[in-house]
């Protein structure tokens, strides 16, 4: 069997800036994951994908770890965001900031 050729990743700073700007959203959101079920399939995908780097387990186009990326309910597919079905996704509603749930006239 021959080896395919692997794409390469971006470079280390591109790497990192993705991943600081999909980590900071996760966290705003509360941090959701999808259902085991929907990370097994967007998983899969990955895997089938021409971008995905599998010696590293990475995405070719943004360069994410997809143990990571995959669980995430606030990321999508940098390479065809309709890849992962919608009921994988944040809704129109989850996507707005959540309201600060501090009482600010406490002192």
């Amino acid at each position: 069997m021959a080896d395919k050729e692997e794409p390469k990743l971006p470079s280390f700073f591109a790497m990192a800036a993705t991943f600081t700007k999909e980590l900071a959203t996760y966290a705003a959101k509360g941090a959701p994951n999808v259902s085991p079920e929907s990370y097994i399939k967007r998983l899969d995908a990955c895997s089938k994908c021409p971008s995905f780097v599998e010696s590293k387990m990475r995405c070719g186009k943004c360069g994410c770890l997809l143990e990571h990326k995959a669980k995430w309910r606030t990321s999508d597919c940098p390479a065809t965001p309709s890849k992962w079905a919608p009921e994988m996704m944040l809704s129109d509603d989850e996507h707005q900031t959540k309201p600060d749930t501090e009482d600010s006239d406490k002192a």
